[in-house]
């Protein structure tokens, strides 16, 4: 068994080198900006607004206090639970041997452990909880998108494995049919046959991406 958890330490840490070592100026500046938090607020907006267009405002706000809950499920067990336990340093620690063959970006190397990357819990939580409301192909491809980047993002950055990022990702799919389930008991949730103006988070985090690529630019 340990022989086992090394082979696939060992395949997580070429596989983070492979992607931190596809490093230019150009996509430094863009993946540190796309990994930013503040920088997604207006898709969020974007996001409340399409709930709350689709649905009676009751329904629409426990939606977002299950969403809420979703997050803080998955960022609490990940950051308070797991991480303490599994103590796993990050690349780019310094106390880390491999943080030398890391590339940084802006000095940037987040906390002390990285498994599971709240990144990826938070996402995935987000994408997962909303694929089980709305249940729309084109906007589930596009939120799994972002939040693949996302996770892409944080190994270019050099701040979690690959192996972190999955974990998180699975931990974000628990919390988040977790709480859907809890929802959908609690409210009697009907999907609506037809989600209005699903075109608005789609266009407004593409016009984020987009800003995002010019300013990379410059």
């Amino acid at each position: 068994m340990t022989d086992f958890l090394q082979l696939l330490n060992d395949l997580d840490s070429q596989l983070l080198l492979a992607i931190n070592g596809l490093h230019n100026p150009y996509f430094d500046t863009f993946m540190y900006a796309y990994s930013g938090k503040w920088i997604w607020i207006p898709m969020y907006a974007a996001l409340v607004y399409v709930l709350f267009r689709n649905l009676s405002w009751r329904v629409a706000l426990a939606c977002l206090v299950g969403v809420a809950l979703t997050i803080t499920f998955a960022d609490q067990i990940g950051a308070s639970v797991i991480r303490p336990w599994v103590e796993r340093l990050r690349p780019a620690n310094l106390e880390n041997p491999l943080s030398e063959y890391v590339h940084i970006v802006n000095g940037y190397r987040g906390g002390s452990y990285g498994f599971p990357s709240c990144h990826a819990a938070n996402t995935f939580g987000l994408t997962f909880y909303l694929m089980f409301l709305i249940r729309r192909r084109g906007f589930t491809l596009f939120m799994c998108a972002w939040a693949l980047l996302t996770c892409y993002s944080r190994s270019y950055l050099g701040v979690h494995y690959p192996g972190d990022l999955l974990a998180g990702a699975l931990l974000g799919l628990c919390g988040a049919a977790l709480m859907y389930g809890l929802f959908r008991w609690l409210v009697g949730y009907r999907r609506p046959q037809h989600f209005k103006d699903l075109w608005v988070p789609m266009v407004t985090g593409g016009l984020t991406v987009a800003g995002m690529l010019v300013y990379a630019a410059f």
